[in-house]
């Protein structure tokens, strides 16, 4: 059998499965660390519950993924997981979701294990979502998520550190009120409301349109331009708000209407 006859006999397997996102939905990612618990409190053992150096990590990661040929107008992470916001126009490989999930995966995991100097593997998911509230729906979602990991996380580790074993910790913590754990951390005095944002929030990403310093070889003079680069917002907004702010930046990115 000639080659030609053979390549067309078997990619059939790899692509007769195939499914696209339709046309005008919209396309968030979930990138989530496997076994991060694990990496990053035993073999690592990172600062529980927050270090600085894992986050800057994460956030180099984000970056990466938002510069790795797909159009992401927004990226969004805490703890081990990240969020990528693509362009509503966004066409890259056909909209194929095995190549979005794939390829996602396999840069995040390559990207943070080489900044980590040792395997970090990463998982990928996709939502399709058919309008703009949904969008700021599903960013509210994984904010206020942070919100409530970062209060249970705080709680647990103080117990912890207070000598108390996993099982009692996670028990003495399990059913309090929201008002009940900040209590619990005020007894230790931590006002869980002055802690930083970032842990309790997320960090975002996005891109900015920056003056930078140019040279104009043709006038021989130092001049002004426009760039665009990546910004790391580690004091996001809240509840409504931050719905807001989701809408402001995907408006920022709608092609423009033609009349």
């Amino acid at each position: 059998m000639k080659f030609d006859d053979l390549d067309l006999k078997m990619r059939v397997y790899e692509t007769s499965h195939d499914r696209c996102v339709l046309p005008n939905m919209y396309i968030v990612a979930r990138i989530d660390g496997r076994s991060f618990t694990k990496l990053t409190k035993e073999v690592h053992k990172f600062n529980a519950p927050f270090d600085e150096r894992f986050r800057d990590l994460m956030v180099e990661t984000v970056k990466h993924l938002m510069n790795c040929g797909f159009n992401v107008i927004y990226g969004y992470t805490e703890s081990d997981e990240i969020s990528l916001l693509f362009n509503h126009n966004e066409t890259a490989f056909g909209r194929k979701t095995r190549k979005f999930i794939s390829i996602l995966a396999g840069e995040a995991s390559a990207k943070f294990s080489s900044l980590l100097g040792d395997v970090g593997a990463f998982d990928c998911r996709l939502s399709e979502l058919p309008n703009k509230q949904l969008v700021q729906d599903y960013f509210r979602w994984r904010n206020e998520d942070a919100h409530r990991n970062a209060l249970n996380a705080h709680c647990y580790w103080r117990l912890r550190k207070d000598n108390l074993s996993q099982g009692e910790a996670t028990s003495k913590i399990e059913g309090l009120s929201i008002a009940a754990k900040n209590e619990l951390l005020y007894q230790y005095g931590i006002n869980f409301n002055e802690l930083p944002n970032w842990q309790k929030r997320g960090i975002g990403v996005y891109w900015k349109d920056v003056k930078k310093e140019g040279f104009n070889p043709k006038t021989n003079q130092t001049v002004l331009v426009d760039k665009r680069e990546l910004y790391t917002d580690f004091e996001l907004p809240m509840r409504d708000d931050y719905n807001q702010f989701v809408k402001t930046l995907m408006e920022k990115h709608e092609d423009p209407i033609v009349i």
